[in-house]
């Protein structure tokens, strides 16, 4: 029995297509069954739409400030769709804490650096400035505080001494395109066990796969 996924969006929903794309192989144990966006503009819509993924639009801006109403709608939605896990694509709204607790360990998140590494915005511009010489993706369970929880699988990707925050983004985007399907399906699988703080991938061992900056 394939779980049941739904994906929020705030924007473009490019990590949501890579999931849907995913999500088509037969093998996939997770399906996609709504896409709800925060803003009726958002691109993504038309682009699970052509997919034929239901979508609800649940504005954020009418609620101001009351989070837990806004919470309340959606939460609605995911009750009829009969959702069991949630995928955050570019989703620009923060939780209550109380949303976060409900969906602990069926909520996921992906962030462009490689967390615990420059959370928040513009993190592409943070790693510059610090000067860092890998940069990546990091997908993670979601916690009430800002790109914090548990780690779940991340990718990285060399920074060269000409990068702005564009040309980093544009490669680090690969890679968030790789890793999120691949960790939804460790988690759609229950090879992920979340143990205090760190999340552990049931089966997986260490490799010798390496990646160095620069190049010797």
């Amino acid at each position: 029995m394939k779980r049941r996924v739904a994906i929020l969006i705030s924007g473009r929903g490019s990590n949501m297509a890579a999931l849907i794309e995913a999500a088509k192989a037969e093998d996939f144990p997770a399906e996609i069954v709504v896409v709800i966006s925060n803003r009726a503009d958002a691109a993504g819509l038309e682009k699970a739409a052509a997919n034929g993924i239901p979508t609800a639009i649940i504005e954020s801006k009418p609620f101001g400030k009351d989070r837990a109403g806004f919470e309340a709608m959606m939460q609605r939605v995911l009750d009829e769709k009969q959702v069991e896990l949630i995928c955050l694509g570019g989703f620009m709204r923060l939780f209550t804490a109380e949303f976060a607790r409900r969906w602990y360990g069926k909520m996921l998140n992906i962030h462009p650096s490689l967390l615990p590494c420059f959370p928040g915005l513009d993190p592409h511009g943070q790693a510059l400035r610090a000067g860092v010489k890998l940069s990546g993706a990091t997908v993670h369970f979601v916690i009430p505080e800002t790109d914090a929880g548990p780690i779940v699988m991340q990718g990285a990707v060399t920074v060269a001494d000409d990068d702005t925050p564009e040309t980093l983004a544009a490669r680090v985007i690969k890679i968030e395109h790789r890793i999120y399907p691949e960790a939804l399906r460790l988690l759609a699988s229950g090879r992920l066990k979340l143990d205090g703080d760190r999340c552990r991938t049931l089966g997986s061992g260490a490799t010798d796969a390496t990646l160095i900056a620069p190049a010797p």
